[in-house]
């Protein structure tokens, strides 16, 4: 009987296991890199449609600190879905390695890898969720504030795959979600199976959302493959800008995120990753973290 498990959406791991692994998370973290090898003589491979460089070199460096091996294949090498079919694609590679991690242009190519294939999927971004930046988004918020439980998060900006896996992820663990955009631009489609539903405040002004807030959460108003709508999104998106003065009217303490690239100058000024309460640059360090212990849950 086949009893692996895929990592396509925050929801495919039950709270308590989102718990113990941000637990995990933070005992890796505080290990010295390599001193836990549970992935050696496995083998990974790195499907990716999207460019990267978080993604990517977090997991490479990740793989590689747990024992295993891991081969990067880009667009070019496969063609997913256009040179081979998805199907024929995870049949073969599954003779290979011992899991796939996929970033994709459409999450139908991982549920699909998912199904033909026999090994474990990671969702390493797909159009629909981003769940490995929000395990890492878990990690540093419980680092930051020394808790989940109780915190308020409110994101500004598009509704996108990232807000859709921050609000399924964050009633895992006990937070509130809040998200102000634009009318057009709210998000859709967020649904949580067996486990807690999400309750999204949808708002349109984003002081309204940050309030009482103790995560300001901001990503890009075009995300990739959406370029050709840039000049339209940046109509609509004007006042959704996070800055100083928007953090200056969170709760006393709140942290600023963002899972980069920004496009400075858009939702946010230059320098605000070097804000004092931004925690930007730990979020992108704690994707090395939080991957490890995905990896480590599913093939292990």
């Amino acid at each position: 009987m086949n009893t692996k498990r895929d990592f396509l959406s925050i929801t495919d791991i039950s709270p308590a296991e989102t718990r113990r692994l941000i637990g995990r998370a933070q005992e890796l973290k505080a290990a010295p890199a390599g001193s836990a090898t549970p992935l050696a003589g496995k083998r990974v491979a790195l499907l990716f449609e999207k460019p990267s460089l978080r993604t990517r070199v977090s997991f490479q460096i990740g793989i590689a600190e747990l024992g295993g091996f891991s081969l990067y294949m880009g667009q070019d090498e496969v063609g997913l879905g256009r040179r081979e079919p998805v199907s024929d694609v995870a049949r073969v590679l599954s003779g290979y390695v011992d899991c796939i991690v996929a970033r994709v242009n459409s999450h139908d190519s991982l549920v699909g890898l998912a199904e033909y294939g026999g090994v474990p999927v990671i969702n390493a971004l797909s159009d629909l969720e981003h769940p490995c930046q929000t395990m890492a988004d878990l990690l540093t918020i419980a680092e930051t504030h020394g808790k989940t439980d109780g915190l308020n998060l409110a994101y500004i900006g598009d509704g996108n795959n990232v807000a859709r896996s921050l609000c399924l992820g964050a009633p895992a663990v006990g937070m509130n979600f809040a998200i102000a955009a634009p009318h057009g631009y709210q998000l859709e489609g967020a649904r949580a199976d067996g486990g807690p539903r999400p309750t999204v405040h949808p708002l349109v002004r984003p002081a309204d959302a940050v309030s009482d807030a103790n995560v300001v959460y901001t990503d890009v108003w075009t995300s990739m493959g959406d370029e050709a709508e840039t000049a339209e999104r940046i109509r609509a998106f004007q006042g959704y800008t996070v800055d100083g003065a928007l953090m200056a009217q969170a709760a006393a303490g709140a942290c600023f995120m963002h899972d980069m690239p920004a496009h400075y100058g858009e939702e946010v000024p230059p320098g605000m990753l070097e804000h004092p309460q931004s925690v930007a640059y730990q979020q992108a360090h704690n994707r090395l973290h939080a991957q490890k212990a995905v990896l480590e849950f599913l093939l292990a």
